[in-house]
């Protein structure tokens, strides 16, 4: 790019610069901070980049073309120009109908592929009618206690038409078998099937605690789907390994790409000690990531972790085929920083959150409704926050040129600084036996929590000014529409699942049940047996209970 000389020349020229007519400024007018940090704090953002901040920068080894190797600049060789990112919005109404009934909405409207949200008790692989599922029903998604459940959802939506994200974990494989049972009752192939499950358990012993099963059986149950999907379902993705509850959780962006590679990590080690090859399921691996508010840094994330991945597979695994290599990232807009205070600013803060996943080169994106930070979104606010991507989309610009802000002596820093600090962080997992370990003993969560707890005392002292909360307050609130969740849900869930229960053939269900005893206590791939009990439909907390019968139920307070 520049050689020894140049670079000389341009540092002489800065320090000119900054001696001439930089400090004579600063010194009469000051300026608005005495440093400039990225958004979590981690970097300091200098005055002014120039070539000399990218010197050690080669094009062929660090960038490459879009579509080739390190696949910094992107996965695909013709970034959006080909094809638009999958507009996928988030949503679970509650009943099965209800969300059949936003899921058609939603696809009215334009959208591009379906996000289903599962209420706390079906992600924690409890029916409706369990003591433990009390009051919870519906309420933060829809409740599936059955196959029966699920065929509503998707009544009169095709499923080799559309590819569906579901963001479930501990539970994943039981709602897997049951999207694949509706697929089979519709007719299609299961080749066509094509979609996401989150199915990342190592983060919820970090960030959520959405578990069921203890460490060894839970991997035991992904790479099971690792190796049936390989063979069965070879367009759906196997696993989200999710790296926006670990950012929302508090982390700093190089902690986010850190800890979600550092997942992935075991992930592709556990199926490897399973005997599978890498070049048979990593290229069903994806990620999941948060976009926050800093534009450039976001984009400097999701580039440098491309590069990462690649480097990983390739140094690392050994894995031959391209596709294993390609880091494939769905984006949510961060929910943590939507504020009940002005709720209006959240279209604001959602748009640039979506433009830095964008510039970034993300393949899906949710944008999140403007009142999540009090309720489940309205339909107007769910349709002004897909309007957001189509206005992106369509009208921005920001999709027509690939890996747009390649180049910028910032952006160029900026990831390579993203990538040496989460390479460090990777070092120390390592030196902890691996991200299991560094889990167990606490380590991950109390790097997060440190960070959270200081970003909390720079709001409360105004160091970190949140617009609507420590600053520019107005006296009084407008009101907001709620989208309300009927206090009757409940227990119209309940004798649905009553209803079913005695309609049911009992017998084939204990006896498909059994087989899944049976099938966990051994070695077989448990997905046929998962497939085959909610097909007599078997409920997910009878399946996960069979489950639990064998595998045991994790506690918390240490993995």
């Amino acid at each position: 790019m520049f050689d020894e000389e140049d670079l000389r020349e341009i540092r002489s020229a800065k320090a000119d610069w900054e001696e001439e007519s930089v400090e004579p400024t600063v010194e009469r007018f000051g300026e608005r901070k005495d440093e400039f940090t990225t958004d979590t704090g981690g970097h300091t953002v200098d005055r002014l980049y120039t070539p000399a901040d990218v010197e050690d920068l080669d094009y062929g080894e660090d960038l490459g073309f879009p579509g080739q190797a390190p696949y910094t600049r992107g996965v695909y060789s013709t970034g959006y120009r080909g094809r638009l990112w999958t507009m996928r919005q988030y949503a679970g109404m509650g009943t099965a109908a209800e969300t059949n009934e936003r899921f058609n909405y939603l696809l009215d409207q334009g959208q591009t592929g379906l996000s289903m949200a599962f209420d706390l008790p079906t992600q924690m692989g409890y029916d409706s009618d369990n003591a433990m599922a009390a009051g919870e029903v519906g309420k933060t998604g829809v409740a599936i206690d059955s196959l029966d459940d699920m065929e509503t959802v998707f009544e009169g939506i095709p499923l080799d038409e559309v590819s569906t994200s579901m963001t479930i974990n501990a539970p994943a494989s039981v709602l897997l078998a049951m999207y694949i049972a509706v697929g089979d009752k519709q007719g299609v192939d299961r080749e066509e099937l094509r979609g996401t499950i989150q199915n990342d358990v190592l983060k919820e012993y970090i960030a959520r605690n959405t578990y069921i099963y203890p460490p060894e059986p839970s991997m035991r149950i992904i790479t099971d789907i690792f190796e049936f999907c390989a063979d069965e379902v070879p367009s759906f993705n196997t696993i989200s390994i999710s790296g926006y509850h670990v950012r929302e959780a508090g982390s700093t962006a190089a902690q986010e790409i850190a800890f979600t590679l550092g997942d992935g990590i075991e992930y592709v080690e556990a199926a490897l000690d399973a005997g599978l090859d890498v070049d048979e399921f990593a290229p069903q691996l994806s990620f999941f990531f948060a976009s926050y508010n800093n534009i450039l840094e976001e984009v400097a994330k999701f580039r440098a972790a491309r590069r990462m991945w690649y480097k990983i597979m390739e140094e690392r695994f050994d894995a031959d085929n391209p596709k294993s290599k390609q880091l494939k990232f769905h984006t949510q807009t961060a929910g943590s920083t939507l504020t009940a205070q002005q709720v209006e600013n959240n279209v604001v803060r959602v748009a640039y959150q979506a433009l830095a996943a964008v510039l970034g080169g993300t393949q899906s994106l949710h944008t999140n409704g403007k009142d999540e930070a009090v309720s489940l979104p309205t339909e107007k606010s769910v349709r002004t926050a897909l309007r957001t991507q189509q206005i992106l989309a369509h009208e921005s610009g920001a999709a027509d040129t690939i890996d747009p802000l390649a180049g910028s002596y910032y952006v160029e820093s900026l990831t390579d600084e993203l990538e040496a600090e989460a390479f460090e962080i990777l070092d120390q997992i390592d030196d902890r036996g691996g991200m299991l370990p560094a889990i167990q003993d606490q380590w991950v969560q109390r790097e997060i929590q440190d960070t959270a707890f200081e970003r909390q005392q720079e709001q409360e002292a105004g160091d970190r000014i949140i617009v609507g909360v420590n600053e520019y307050q107005v006296e009084e609130e407008e009101d907001v529409d709620i989208e309300e969740v009927d206090e009757e849900l409940e227990q119209q869930q309940i004798d649905s699942l009553d209803s079913l229960r005695a309609e049911r053939d009992d017998e084939a269900v204990e006896a498909k049940l059994e087989a899944v005893r049976e099938a966990a206590r051994g070695d077989e791939n448990l997905m046929p047996y998962l497939i085959d009990a909610v097909k007599v439909y078997a409920t997910t907390g009878e399946i996960c209970n069979a489950m639990r019968d064998v595998f045991g139920e994790y506690r918390g307070g240490g993995v």
